[in-house]
C-alpha cells in the first residue's frame, strides 16, 4: 500500500493515509498521544448546531465535524496500537467515552491506567439555556510498556485547566489549544522520545512535540488537514524555542 509522506525535518515526518493501515507499518514510538474522533453523540450535537456563534478566537461560526466518530473502529485502534507503543497512549474522548475506552483497553495487552479532565474555563455556553453547559473533557491514559509506569509529575492530579480559544489555529472543528497539549508532553514524554499521533488533525501535538525537543509522525487521511499539519509544524520548525535544539533538516538522498 502506498501512503503519501512528508519528512519535515529529522525525526519528524507526517504521513497521509489511515492509521489502521499505517500504524503496523512504522516502528513503534514511544508513546501514543492523540486527539481521535468522538463519540457519535458528540458529532449529533455538533452537527446540530453548525452556523451558530460561539467563539472569540476569530473562527465565529460552529463547523460541522465531516469525519466519523470513533465507535466503529475504537476496538481496531486499541488492537494496533498494542504493537506500535511503548509507553504511554494517551486518547482524548467526551466524558461518556472513557467507559468505553476503558472497556476497550482492558481487553488489550495495554494497561489502563486513569482518566484526567481537561477543565475548559472559556468553553461554549449552554445556548438554549436549558441545562449546564459541558465545561470539561477527558483524555484517558493508559500504559503500554514494560514493568511500571513512568511520568515527570510526581503526584499531580490529573486535572488540566486550559481555555479552548487560546493559541488556537483556528481551521479545524475540534482542535486543542496548544498549551494543553505542551504540558501533557512534558508530563509524559521525555526530550527526544517519538510520539505518535495517529489523529494528526491540525497538527498541534506536533507543533507542541517539535517546539518541545520531542521527534514526532503524524498521520492523517484528510489531505486538508494533512497539508495543515505539515504548514503548522514547518512553522514550528522555523521557529524553535530559543531554549530547546530545533530538528536538524531532513536529509537528503543522494542522487544515482
Amino acid at each position: 500500500m502506498t501512503f503519501r509522506e512528508e519528512i519535515l525535518a529529522e525525526g519528524v515526518r507526517l504521513i497521509l493515509g489511515d492509521c489502521l493501515d499505517v500504524m503496523p507499518t512504522l516502528e513503534a514510538a514511544d508513546h501514543i498521544i492523540s486527539d481521535p474522533p468522538y463519540e457519535a453523540s458528540l458529532h449529533l450535537s455538533k452537527n446540530n448546531l453548525t452556523g451558530r456563534k460561539h467563539r472569540n478566537d476569530g473562527v465565529a461560526e460552529l463547523k460541522g465535524l465531516d469525519f466519523a466518530p470513533i465507535d466503529d473502529i475504537r476496538d481496531s485502534f486499541v488492537g494496533v496500537a498494542a504493537g506500535a507503543c511503548n509507553g504511554w497512549l494517551i486518547t482524548f474522548c467526551t466524558v461518556e467515552g472513557v467507559a468505553k475506552w476503558a472497556d476497550a483497553i482492558n481487553a488489550s495487552p495495554i494497561k489502563y491506567k486513569r482518566a484526567c479532565v481537561w477543565v475548559k474555563p472559556d468553553s461554549t455556553p449552554q445556548l438554549n439555556g436549558q441545562g449546564p453547559a459541558q465545561g470539561a473533557e477527558c483524555f484517558v491514559t493508559a500504559w503500554a510498556g514494560k514493568g511500571f509506569a513512568a511520568w515527570n509529575s510526581g503526584g499531580k492530579r490529573g486535572v488540566y485547566t486550559h481555555c479552548v480559544n487560546k493559541e488556537r489555529q483556528g481551521e479545524h472543528p475540534t482542535e486543542k489549544p496548544l498549551p494543553l497539549m505542551a504540558e501533557i508532553i512534558l508530563d509524559f514524554t521525555q526530550a527526544g522520545q517519538l510520539i505518535c499521533d495517529p489523529f494528526c488533525g491540525s497538527g498541534t501535538t506536533g507543533v507542541a512535540a517539535v517546539k518541545l525537543g520531542r521527534r514526532f509522525v503524524g498521520i492523517e487521511k484528510s489531505p486538508q488537514w494533512f497539508d495543515l499539519s505539515c504548514r503548522r509544524i514547518s512553522a514550528a520548525i522555523a521557529q524553535p524555542d530559543m531554549f530547546i535544539a530545533p530538528p536538524k533538516p531532513a536529509k537528503q538522498d543522494a542522487f544515482l
